[in-house]
């Protein structure tokens, strides 16, 4: 099986932004950001990169893919 996780709650709370305003920043709803912080959703690449860019990071570093 599969998996992709994700730093999105750490990097957050680095950069002390919540997830209304991320979701903002990449054009989603705040519950797309919860679910995909608690694995319940897994989004487009397009949206992964977007994600990225408001960190300033590699999709790699925000998001990993396990087998």
């Amino acid at each position: 099986m599969t998996k992709l996780d994700n730093r999105l709650r750490e990097l957050r709370a680095r950069e002390d932004v919540t997830q209304k305003q991320l979701a903002d920043m990449v054009g989603v709803r705040r519950e797309t950001i919860s679910h995909i912080e608690r694995n319940r959703y897994t989004p487009s690449l397009e949206l992964a990169f977007r994600i990225a860019r408001v960190f300033e990071a590699d999709v790699e570093d925000v998001f990993t893919w396990e087998q």
